[in-house]
């Protein structure tokens, strides 16, 4: 069949005009069910994705008790408390050999010094000699330098036991902390 004979005026066969309008009717249904596809696909991915942000928000829901109790450690003062610089010299000590037998060391001596450079500024040091696993001196600097009151480690000298130590022999520690004290209003 050609151009000319369709435009003649004459219909066109009848096996002709139904294979046309079968190929346009699958042409409109194409162009109808792709896009309600693609719309249904997005609604998925929405659903998917509200789950998803439902399940960080239950996860962090519960996680919330745990970070308060992380904050917790934050508060309070800055200083060194106590009634004088010596029960602020006290607690320091005190602070300083629990964060080490807190993790499997033992203090061999601990010095008060409250006659330094920095001691009219209220700045209190104490000096702690102690021996612990290699894998725990850092938790024991976090446990002192984290938190309040604000304590600072001024002087880290670490000898190991042996030349070749592994990863679970002792050290050897002398270390300085200090803080400031503050007098009571």
């Amino acid at each position: 069949m050609t151009t000319m004979k369709l435009l003649s005026g004459r219909p066109a066969p009848p096996a002709l005009a139904a294979s046309v309008y079968g190929g346009l009717l699958l042409v409109l249904i194409a162009a109808t069910a792709l896009p309600i596809k693609s719309v249904l696909d997005q609604r998925a991915e929405v659903g998917s994705l509200t789950d998803t942000l439902r399940l960080l928000e239950a996860h962090a829901m519960a996680a919330a008790p745990q970070s308060s109790g992380a904050d917790a450690s934050m508060s309070g003062s800055a200083f060194l408390e106590g009634a004088t610089i010596t029960v602020s010299g006290a607690a320091l000590l005190q602070r300083v050999g629990n964060a080490v037998v807190g993790h499997g060391g033992s203090v061999s001596s601990s010095q008060l010094d409250l006659q330094g450079p920095r001691a009219k500024d209220g700045h209190i040091s104490v000096i702690a000699n102690f021996e612990v696993g290699q894998p725990d001196l850092q938790p024991i600097l976090y446990d002192l330098e984290a938190g309040m009151p604000c304590l600072f480690v001024d002087e880290l000298v670490v000898e190991a036991s042996s030349p070749v130590t592994t990863s679970g022999g002792k050290l050897r520690v002398l270390m300085t902390v200090s803080g400031q004290w503050q007098a009571p209003r």
